[in-house]
């Protein structure tokens, strides 16, 4: 019996065959090579369709996560190929789930006589590689291997049910450096926190932090700042969820832009002088939405307040905020808007 079609995937396939295309020519502009091909609309659709389809079975009791790459056997690095390659339908799919639900695997899938396929799996991939991870029922990610950086994949789009949110290209997205990493962290032990992000060699922090600060450093912990963000993956990984769980404390976490740890269970107030924060600028970094003004407790309540009254007293500095639900936003102070910019970032961290 043939299956209803996922209409997300054939409203959002012409938008990513671009965009892939796109990074494609600028990337063999720039001289980048071992680049991956970029897929066409149809491509798009059936891939996003099936996976749709496949992440709302179970297999045992338990939902799918699946990470399907689009590209041939032969441009993968030391792939596991199959004998007999599988049919691209999510019966199939959901079956082999558990084989690739761990991170950095992804079942390998192309095109051959106008039918795609899955050929097996790989763990290396090339430049600009279209990825579409299904990270839970109903909830698809398309993201682009960047081929650098700690985080190696932006995310393109996110599809919930009928909701499509494409993530706006260029420099509004987070940079891919260590706090991406602590933002990631941060979300992943569920318990929600709050880290504040002060000037290097300042101390006007100390005017809006409740003295004194419970759990203060002897000496500012410095072994993520000595590792760089140049460190292999496998030193930087226990640093940065040794600090991220120190957000799920009561309290703030306090870290200088050099990532030098001062403490933490800080608690925020309002700084001597300085108005009570009414309103913040509030944004998603997807295409189509606008920024509105609000106040920061609609954004989740005490931390988000908290937060927003610390960046509109220490201007300088940068707050991260990640609820137990889930959302993470980031607020920061806004010159062009003279006000706090809560940047609700959660698309960027599936």
């Amino acid at each position: 019996m043939k299956r209803e079609a996922y209409a997300a995937a054939r409203t959002v396939a012409p938008k990513l065959q671009d965009y892939f295309a796109r990074h494609r020519d600028e990337a063999i502009a720039s001289g980048q090579q071992f680049l991956a091909r970029a897929p066409d609309a149809e491509t798009i659709e059936s891939i996003i369709d099936v996976a749709f389809w496949a992440s709302l079975r179970k297999e045992e009791g338990y939902s799918p996560r699946i990470s399907l790459a689009f590209l041939p056997p032969e441009e993968a690095l030391h792939p596991l190929i199959l004998e007999r390659p599988l049919a691209l339908v999510p019966d199939a799919l959901s079956r082999v789930a558990p084989a690739v639900e761990r991170p950095g695997i992804h079942l390998g899938f192309s095109r051959r006589d106008d039918e795609l396929f899955v050929w097996g799996t790989t763990r290396a991939l090339p430049v600009s590689c279209f990825v579409l991870e299904v990270a839970a029922p109903g909830l698809l990610v398309v993201k682009r291997h960047s081929g650098e950086g700690l985080r190696k994949f932006n995310n393109v789009a996110v599809l919930e049910g009928d909701q499509i949110k494409i993530i706006r290209d260029g420099p509004s997205q987070l940079s891919v450096n260590l706090m991406l990493q602590l933002a990631l962290s941060m979300r992943a032990h569920g318990r929600g926190g709050s880290l504040l992000i002060i000037p290097d060699g300042s101390d006007s922090w100390r005017e809006s932090i409740v003295q004194p600060l419970p759990y203060a450093a002897a000496q500012p912990y410095r072994e993520l700042a000595n590792a760089g963000a140049d460190a292999a993956q496998s030193t930087l990984d226990p640093l940065i969820a040794a600090i991220a769980g120190l957000t799920a404390v009561d309290g703030a976490v306090l870290l200088t832009d050099r990532f030098e740890l001062l403490g933490f269970g800080a608690k925020i107030a309002r700084r001597r002088g300085y108005p009570q924060v009414e309103q913040v600028a509030w944004s998603e970094p997807v295409e189509g939405m606008s920024t509105v003004l609000v106040h920061p407790e609609r954004l989740g309540g005490t931390r988000h307040m908290s937060a927003a009254q610390f960046i509109q007293d220490q201007r300088s500095s940068v707050a991260f905020v990640a609820s137990q639900d889930g959302h993470f936003t980031v607020f920061k102070w806004s010159p062009q808007e003279e006000m706090v910019h809560a940047h609700r970032v959660d698309a960027l961290l599936l």
